[in-house]
């Protein structure tokens, strides 16, 4: 009868609450259980064996617990409960109730440990179901060979068939796309390198960057194109090491189809929210890797356990830690980072998982996923944006058309604090206009502003230089070279500044 409660107890656990078997003894008779959604008991551990005395029963909740803490070191949880089952003919046959009235604990690992045997069989079976929080029923009426066996049988093909299932799952298809968009991203960065430069920005703009006022222009395009190039060779070599691990994931778990339409989504999310909220020059795969990210949060919505117990806790530190470095270092487009993010799990949501057929999902990820797209294009190209007037300005600027693009900008000028660009593009047209002390003020808000904006300072001591205040003049620029060490004409204004010193 004994050995019928046991396999009872395994198919109530692992059929009808769905709980995973981690491990099964070579005899079949010790069986650890995985079941992470639920936080009463995520662990279980059910052993057949008929006890005699109660010190080997501690040894054995002592070893157990030990167990338990490793668990939880691996899970990397800060605790963790279990349920420790014994399955005994008898119980022990010396005093061992309070043995296990009080649960053990160890290294911040605890568990609850239940006898069944034959003289408390009903009790012992509502204490499971308080300490799991799910209901356990055991049926032993039918109890031949035949029928334990049957009964042996469903547990382990329910097992093998859920392992099978996430085999499956992960392994879909293979890498295609994702070796392909890296071929292309290398090959484009290199014609770059020899046609002007990965960072040089009229080559950039020339050959696809995402540049506002172009797409103002009708360069639809240039929401793609970026995808592609990279400005210099950290930023390829990131983005190339992020792609090759993340795209080759999310290809195997969608398959090739649905992976470059989550791709190719991404990136257009990104470059398209890059557009509306930042009117920089902006390259790179960074949005479409972050929709890779995308795509598996989706994952976690359609298999929430199996992603909490594989790979989400490592998805969502990485997400975290990649959203938490874009605000904090200056000149990284986080705005196209988090558009990726979200057109990744849409795009996700439009085609769903392989083998899935239900349409609900599918229809609500493409109404969303439109009316997003529609929104934002309609923001980006209306004149109310305030990017979208700043990219105009630029336009403005380098037309030579000074007057217009300070009627533009001067309305934007009180929300400097939002938009310190417009104060730099304004002290710019003082520049040209000769108003000096216009442009020394408006440059002095500006790296006050955003203190790590070099072509500021870089001005900044040019209009300084001007104005005979020559120590100031030598203060920014040195600002500027330690920004950036590599800026344009840097050190030539710094050696004619301090050649000004010393003349005096």
């Amino acid at each position: 009868m004994q050995d019928f409660v046991f396999w009872h107890l395994l198919y109530n656990l692992v059929v009808t609450h769905e709980y995973r078997i981690i491990h099964i003894s070579p005899d079949h008779e010790e069986v650890w259980l995985e079941g992470l959604g639920n936080k009463q008991a995520p662990i279980i551990r059910v052993y057949r064996y008929d006890l005699d005395w109660s010190t080997w029963l501690q040894r054995d909740m002592e070893k157990t617990v030990f167990q338990v803490a490793n668990f939880r070191k691996q899970l990397r949880k800060s605790k963790l409960a279990a349920v420790n089952i014994y399955v005994s003919t008898y119980p022990p046959v010396d005093d061992w109730e309070f043995r296990v009235q009080e649960p053990l604990e160890k290294n911040h690992a605890t568990v609850n440990n239940v006898i069944v045997h034959e003289g408390n069989f009903e009790n012992s079976c509502n204490r499971i179901s308080n300490l799991i929080g799910k209901e356990v029923k055991v049926e032993v009426e039918n109890q031949d060979e035949e029928a334990l066996y049957h009964l042996k049988q469903l547990v382990l093909d329910a097992s093998s068939s859920a392992i099978k299932k996430e085999k499956e799952l992960f392994q879909f298809g293979k890498p295609l796309f994702t070796y392909l968009f890296i071929a292309i991203q290398l090959i484009v960065f290199f014609f770059l390198e020899t046609n002007g430069g990965s960072q040089n920005t009229e080559t950039l703009i020339k050959y696809g960057a995402k540049f506002n006022p172009l797409i103002l222009d009708g360069e639809w395009w240039r929401f793609f194109t970026p995808i592609f190039l990279h400005i210099g060779i950290i930023h390829l070599l990131l983005n190339t090491l992020a792609l090759y691990y993340l795209g080759t994931a999310v290809e195997r778990i969608y398959g090739n189809t649905r992976f470059l339409f989550v791709y190719l989504f991404a990136g257009f999310a990104g470059s398209l929210a890059s557009f509306v909220f930042t009117p920089s020059i902006s390259a790179g795969a960074s949005g479409a890797i972050f929709g890779c990210f995308g795509a598996l949060l989706f994952v976690g919505i359609a298999y929430p356990k199996l992603f909490l117990r594989t790979m989400g806790m490592n998805i969502l530190v990485l997400i975290g830690v990649n959203l938490t470095i874009g605000f904090a270092i200056p000149g990284i487009d986080n705005a196209g980072h988090i558009g990726g993010l979200i057109g990744g799990f849409l795009a996700a949501a439009i085609v769903h998982l392989p083998k899935h057929v239900k349409p609900r999902p599918r229809i609500i990820g493409l109404l969303l996923a439109c009316t997003i797209t529609f929104y934002m294009l309609d923001y980006g190209y209306n004149n109310e944006n305030p990017y979208t007037r700043i990219s105009e300005a630029e336009t403005l600027l380098q037309n030579g058309e000074y007057d217009k693009a300070r009627d533009i900008l001067l309305p934007l000028e009180e929300q400097k604090e939002e938009y310190p660009e417009v104060l730099f593009y304004l002290s710019f047209i003082d520049i040209k206009k000769g108003r000096l002390e216009d442009a020394e003020s408006r440059l002095v808000d500006v790296t006050s502003l955003q203190p790590d904006f070099h072509e500021a300072h870089y001005n900044l001591a040019l209009v300084y230089l001007e104005l005979k205040k020559t120590e100031k003049a030598l203060v920014s620029i040195e600002r500027a070279i330690e920004i950036e060490e590599d800026g344009a004409n840097y050190q030539n204004l710094r050696s004619k500044i301090i050649q000004s010193l010393d003349s005096e």
